[in-house]
């Protein structure tokens, strides 16, 4: 057994970890199972997931809201990875490497798949941890990528863009969905900031933020124009408000979740236009956390060789 920091971070790499994104999906579809607690705004979520082939893992995450005014981080957890075989415990993994992998890459792969591939301007809705995950990765795979941020609080938007290079801010939301190629939310919103009325054919959706059946990022009108596709249909479409809300009130219904990552293999994951609005829902399921651990420890174990 092993303890895998975040030194293993300089032995990673984004293609890398996308590609083991795909691979996992092409095991048996995996079990998961989640359970989620809460006091007031604060949650403890305890993910599990189990892929015949890869091994199993367990990821426990605490979310307290308030802890930013306490100058703490307001995320924080746990991963345990277990052998495959044995059952046996093989590693513990930080827990902020594999969010912020597993997070990133999880959107990664599915703008690999769904954005046009002439798609520079990229509009990063929120300035916290996550959006500055997502300049490195979406740069990774677009180097002449240039960047925008908005922020409820414009400061943020502001120092984010300071201390990033080809990345601006600004205060118009809706002029800058308007110009956008990929539009990549990460907010703790509870009702939408983006509207479907200004988005231009052909702009493509990343969908990070909202994780619990009260959150939205985008309105009814945004889900009406786009294609839907989601990572796992098991821990989106019937858990997470972005679908859940929509779907109850018949704005959409289940079946119009066009594919998830399980049916790349079939060649349904993808747009079918360039003018086609694109809209990926991602859920960051469990299973997401065993790949990109499972990943994580491959990665470290062969840095020698």
């Amino acid at each position: 057994m092993g303890i895998i920091g975040r030194e293993a971070e300089a032995h990673l790499s984004w293609a890398g970890l996308t590609d083991a994104l795909e691979a996992g999906h092409r095991l048996p579809r995996a079990e998961i199972g989640d359970t989620v607690l809460h006091r007031g705004q604060d949650t403890m979520l305890n993910r599990s997931a189990w892929i015949d082939g890869l091994g199993q893992l367990t990821k426990c995450a605490t979310i307290f809201p308030g802890n930013g005014a306490r100058g703490l981080a307001s995320v924080n957890g746990a991963v345990t990875l277990f052998d495959d075989q044995t059952g046996a415990l093989e590693a513990v993994v930080d827990f902020h490497l594999v969010t912020k992998w597993k997070t990133a890459g999880d959107s990664l792969l599915a703008a690999k798949r769904l954005a046009r591939p002439d798609s520079r301007a990229i509009l990063l809705v929120g300035a916290g941890t996550v959006a500055r995950s997502m300049v490195e990765a979406y740069a990774s795979a677009i180097p002449d990528a240039r960047f925008t941020v908005w922020n409820r609080s414009p400061a943020a938007a502001q120092a984010m863009a300071a201390s990033l290079p080809h990345v601006s801010a600004t205060t118009d939301l809706a002029a800058a969905v308007g110009h956008a190629d990929i539009i990549c939310t990460a907010t703790m919103s509870t009702t939408p900031l983006i509207r479907g009325e200004w988005l231009r054919p052909g702009t493509h959706l990343d969908l990070i933020g909202a994780y619990l059946p009260s959150m939205r990022e985008v309105d009814d009108e945004a889900l009406r124009r786009a294609a839907i596709f989601v990572d796992s249909r098991a821990t989106t479409i019937a858990h997470i408000g972005e679908l859940s809300d929509p779907i109850a009130r018949g704005v959409i219904s289940a079946a119009d979740v066009r594919a998830d990552f399980y049916d790349i293999a079939a060649g349904a994951y993808r747009r079918q236009s360039d003018h086609e609005i694109t809209l990926a829902k991602n859920g960051g399921g469990a299973h997401l956390d065993l790949m990109t651990a499972a990943y994580i420890m491959a990665a470290w174990r062969n840095r020698l060789v």
